[in-house]
């Protein structure tokens, strides 16, 4: 099994941001959903440096597409803190 690129990544949240600005997501789901990407993440490690995914974390957090919190989870779960 591949290493996830960090596109992929990226595509995966902003479906989900897309999905709960358009009602079609409850908040369960939507964890549920970031948790599975999170377990494939820890699963398949994301093929990128920590320089990479820091700055596409905050590319993602400053275009809104998550939140403060769900940042903070997802460096934490990666092993980034």
């Amino acid at each position: 099994m591949s290493a996830v690129k960090v596109e992929h990544l990226v595509e995966k949240l902003e479906g989900l941001k897309r999905e709960m600005d358009a009602g079609l997501l409850r908040h369960g789901e939507y964890d549920q959903r970031l948790a599975r990407i999170i377990g494939e993440l820890r699963d398949r490690k994301l093929d990128a440096d920590r320089d990479k995914i820091f700055k596409t974390l905050d590319d993602l957090l400053a275009r809104g597409v998550i939140t403060p919190s769900v940042k903070i989870h997802l460096q934490a779960r990666l092993g980034l803190d």
